[in-house]
């Protein structure tokens, strides 16, 4: 008979070791260390680590209630390597917030006494406590404490932060000093995005940075990641302002630059997250998804979208009618989402806290 684990049950175990997996995306990553802080609250003397694909590495490995962090680059490190590598860690607890075949599998062979998980299908072997699924329901971040509240630990710490390293910090103060003169508003706009059918097009991009340099004075920062750098290039060739494209960042680094910044307009992506975490306004564009299930995370930002059409939130990465609910929604619609997260009495040089 499987048997039912709760706090005082595992307090009593006890519990050493902790496993945290979430493989994969960085957004999906950021939001799930919202556990971590509990998790250190109801453990304090235990070792808790975090498995994660190696681009995510720069993002948790700094944060303060984990001790390590475990890699699995996938498609290049031999499962059974990273298999071996948790047998040895002899872990008590493990929570696995990816639940897909690898993770599973990652979980069961930890060895674990207790094994959280969401048992979708084809998975629940590899777990002893079983959470109910509210992906369709809730934001990603209850999502993820939904594992906490199936045995019974207690949510004290609701946030989602980043720490950046000073010398990061002070990097990002010096690029972006000469950008804020005359008192200037400084406004990151991410254009870019994994799924195709979630990006804004570029154009619009191109007229809301006109928009922005003309109403507002602002000063914008186009956004790139790997790959992307000519598509904020082609952009900033588009508008008649005085848009920049920053040099290359780690993720750590652009949290650092969007720390600088008194605002962010962005895809829904992994970046639009970062920016949250850092705690300055979002505004998020948003059609394939739904925000309300993974919109940027803090009580500053919030989200557009081109309301009235019957396919919002269908969840595909490529749209087989046109990304309707892309092009329809206008940059002046944008532009006014803005205005209203940002009016013009705030976010002119440093954000308010």
């Amino acid at each position: 008979m499987k048997r039912t684990w709760s706090y005082p049950a595992l307090r009593d175990l006890p519990v050493r070791r902790i496993l945290v997996i979430k493989l994969r995306a960085i957004g999906d990553i950021l939001l799930s260390t919202i556990v971590l802080r509990n998790l250190r609250h109801a453990f304090p003397d235990a070792r808790i680590d975090m498995l994660v694909e190696p681009p995510a590495q720069d993002i948790v490995e700094r944060h303060p209630a984990l001790d390590g962090v475990v890699l699995f680059a996938a498609g290049k490190d031999s499962p059974l390597h990273v298999f071996r590598s948790l047998r040895r860690a002899h872990y008590d607890l493990v929570f696995d917030l990816f639940c897909n075949p690898r993770s599973a599998q990652f979980t069961f062979v930890s060895g674990a006494a207790v094994r959280v998980g969401y048992p979708f299908r084809g998975r629940s072997w590899a777990y002893n406590v079983h959470v109910t699924s509210r992906a369709d329901r809730v934001h990603n971040t209850e999502f993820n404490l939904d594992a906490l509240s199936a045995v019974g630990i207690p949510i004290i710490d609701r946030s989602v932060t980043i720490d950046v390293p000073k010398e990061d910090s002070a990097w990002a103060q010096e690029y972006t000093a000469e950008l804020r003169q005359n008192n200037r508003m400084l406004v990151a706009l991410n254009p870019s995005g994994t799924w195709e059918s979630k990006r804004w097009p570029a154009e619009y991009f191109a007229a809301l940075v006109d928009m922005l340099t003309e109403r507002r004075n602002a000063r914008v920062i186009l956004l790139w990641g790997p790959g992307e750098e000519q598509t904020a290039r082609s952009i900033l060739a588009m508008t008649h302002s005085d848009a920049v494209v920053p040099p290359s960042t780690s993720l750590i680094r652009l949290a650092a630059l969007l720390s600088a910044c008194d605002a962010m307009i962005t895809n829904d992506t992994g970046p639009m997250h970062i920016g949250a975490a850092v705690g300055i306004p979002v505004l998020g564009i948003f059609g394939p998804t739904n925000p309300l299930l993974q919109g940027p995370y803090n009580t500053r930002s919030t989200w557009v979208r081109r309301e009235g059409l019957t396919c919002l939130g269908c969840n595909r990465t490529v749209c087989p009618i046109g990304k309707t609910c892309m092009t329809d929604l206008k940059p002046e619609v944008v532009f006014e989402a803005f205005a209203a997260l940002l009016p013009e009495s705030h976010g002119k040089g440093t954000p308010d806290a």
